[in-house]
């Protein structure tokens, strides 16, 4: 199950982050800035990389492990650019067989994003669904 986090920002220059290699799809420089929060946090998070769908970063504390995703239409250099944030739980397959570790409703690590991205007053028209 993932946590779907969407906005509307004028605060990041796509134009300025590295282009990703497989499509033409930001999600650097929103990670990057949530890298440093979550850091700041106690969490452990890689450098972000890149994927077919946009960008993630892998996220660590307390024995969890998620992967963090970011995505926006980099051809779209608008002054206002609509973002999706997805957060998924790892779980081993064990995990997934018995139906454990699921990501809670109250999940601290979606908990603290959702609370970066709408304490941000250049951050508008914020959504938050979990997905199955």
């Amino acid at each position: 199950m993932a946590h779907v986090i969407e906005f509307t920002t004028s605060r990041f220059d796509i134009s300025k982050e590295t282009p990703n290699p497989i499509n033409p799809i930001a999600g650097q420089s929103v990670l990057s800035w949530l890298r440093e929060e979550l850091i700041r946090a106690g969490y452990t998070v890689s450098e972000p990389a890149t994927e077919d769908w946009g960008w993630y970063v892998g996220v660590e504390k307390d024995g969890a492990s998620y992967l963090v995703g970011a995505s926006a239409d980099a051809e779209n250099a608008a002054a206002d650019v609509d973002w999706v944030i997805q957060v998924h739980k790892s779980r081993s397959l064990k995990d997934r067989m018995f139906g454990s570790n699921r990501m809670a409703v109250d999940d601290p690590l979606v908990a603290l994003i959702e609370k970066v991205i709408r304490s941000d007053n250049t951050i508008q028209n914020v959504s938050s669904t979990r997905e199955p």
